[in-house]
């Protein structure tokens, strides 16, 4: 029952994701959350470290589309300046918004990979979707008041999860 929310890695933040470790497992496109994940939810500019890390993957030719279950002014408020894809209403846990997003990518489903801090609505939608998907530890400790109640459900879920699979731990990277 728990499986569906099974990430398939664990990383402390999307930022030590490097071109490198994507290519070795054959990722060609990142499909990520917004608040909490690429950015904190309250500061929808972003910071130097968001804007370095965007930078290197435009370098290495990795596309990265925001998948967000925010309202269109919400996503392109904080995506405008930096010309950044993205998918608004994405209706996640439900795979739609991520099926968009593979689809605006334009590569294999089994090229991309979905990234986001919350495994009641990120996670889920990635493995209903059939992708891969890496959770990441929210950037900031605070949440807006939507997500208060998935991350009580998230630390339920999360046991049952440790118990099932101790290998989970967080990591630095891919390996």
């Amino acid at each position: 029952m728990f499986s569906k929310y099974k990430p398939t890695w664990m990383i402390e933040a999307i930022y030590q994701l490097t071109p490198e470790q994507l290519k070795k497992h054959n990722i060609k496109g990142i499909l990520t959350d917004l608040d909490n994940t690429l950015i904190a939810w309250n500061n929808p500019k972003g910071t130097k470290e968001f804007h370095d890390w965007m930078n290197q993957m435009e370098n290495a030719g990795i596309p990265v589309i925001v998948v967000s279950n925010n309202n269109r002014r919400r996503v392109s408020k904080a995506v405008e300046k930096i010309n950044l894809d993205f998918i608004h209403g994405a209706l996640k846990p439900l795979s739609f918004g991520i099926h968009r997003g593979v689809d605006k990518l334009g590569i294999d489903a089994n090229q991309v990979v979905m990234v986001g801090d919350q495994i009641m609505t990120d996670i889920r939608a990635a493995n209903a979707a059939g992708i891969r998907s890496i959770l990441v530890k929210p950037i900031v400790n605070t949440d807006s008041w939507k997500t208060k109640f998935n991350r009580g459900m998230e630390k339920i879920v999360m046991r049952h999860l440790l118990k099932k699979h101790p290998g989970m731990i967080w990591k630095g990277d891919l390996e």
